[in-house]
C-alpha cells in the first residue's frame, strides 16, 4: 500500500476512534445536575463493570494517541520535495505545457475523426440512396 493510502486509512482509524470514544463517554457519563431548579438526578447504579467504565477513557485515549503518533510517523515518511517551492512551480509549469500540447494534439485528432465520420455518413447516405433508386416500385 502506498504512503497516501496508508495516511487515508490512518485518518479513517482516528475518526472511528474519536467517534467511538465520544459515544462511549456520552453513554457512560454519570448524570449531572445542571441547575438548582432541576430535580436531583437519580444515582448511578453501581455495577460490576464500574471499574472497567473508569478505565475505558484511559484505554481509549491511549489508543487515540497511538493512532495520532502513527499518523505523524507516516507524515514524516513522506518524501521531501526537491528544490523547494520554486522547483515545484517550475515542474507544474512544465507539466501544464505538456498537458496543453497533448490537449491540442487530441483536439486535432478529434477534428480529423469528426471529418472522417462526416465523409462516412455521406458515403452511407449515397449508398442507401443508390440502393433505393435501384428498386423502383412497380
Amino acid at each position: 500500500m502506498d504512503i497516501i493510502s496508508q495516511l487515508q486509512e490512518q485518518v479513517n482509524t482516528i475518526a472511528a476512534l474519536a467517534f467511538n470514544t465520544f459515544g462511549t463517554l456520552q453513554r457512560d457519563a454519570p448524570p449531572v445536575r445542571l441547575s438548582p431548579n432541576y430535580p436531583e438526578p437519580p444515582p448511578a447504579n453501581p455495577t460490576e463493570d464500574s471499574t472497567s467504565v473508569a478505565e475505558q477513557p484511559k484505554q481509549m485515549s491511549a489508543a487515540f494517541v497511538k493512532a495520532a503518533k502513527q499518523f505523524d510517523a507516516l507524515v514524516a515518511a513522506l518524501p521531501l520535495s526537491d528544490g523547494g517551492e520554486e522547483a515545484q512551480l517550475k515542474r507544474i509549469a512544465e507539466l501544464q505545457a505538456e498537458n496543453d500540447a497533448v490537449g491540442q494534439e487530441l483536439q486535432k485528432q478529434l477534428e480529423a475523426a469528426e471529418k472522417e465520420l462526416k465523409q462516412v455518413q455521406e458515403l452511407y447516405n449515397q449508398a442507401t440512396d443508390n440502393c433505393l433508386n435501384l428498386k423502383k416500385p412497380e
